[in-house]
């Protein structure tokens, strides 16, 4: 994160090579809501704790609305309640924008929550689900 800029800022950053035409401001407000940071949007960085730095970022990376989403270990940091709601947007989002999201994880609950999951077994990649 730029420690300049506020929480908004940061998210918008992304959208600063993007050609104009979409509304930006209020995709990044209503991002940063869903990861649960509306209260927090004029915060710089130095006032964020980690997990909250972690959602900003989460909400800059969906920002342009990308067709693919690699997260590693997208809720690490997060309290269990801020990880379930975070995992809720990733998967809401990957249903809603038809987009590719690849999870990397430690955590059997997160990946739980996906539809196929591969675990890596003396250096082997095994489907699970």
């Amino acid at each position: 994160m730029l420690p300049q800029c506020s929480a908004l800022e940061n998210v918008l950053t992304p959208t600063l090579v993007a050609g104009g035409g979409k509304d930006y401001v209020e995709r990044a407000k209503k991002l940063l809501a869903q990861v649960g940071l509306s209260e927090r949007l004029d915060h710089r960085p130095a006032e964020l704790s980690g997990g909250e730095k972690q959602r900003v970022a989460i909400a800059r990376a969906l920002i342009r609305e990308p067709a693919l989403l690699l997260c590693d270990e997208p809720t690490g940091n997060l309290d269990r309640h801020s990880a379930d709601n975070v995992a809720s947007l990733l998967l809401d989002l990957h249903k809603q924008q038809e987009t590719i999201l690849i999870v990397v994880t430690h955590s059997a609950e997160l990946a739980a929550k996906f539809p196929a999951r591969f675990e890596l077994i003396e250096r082997k990649l095994q489907l699970l689900s």
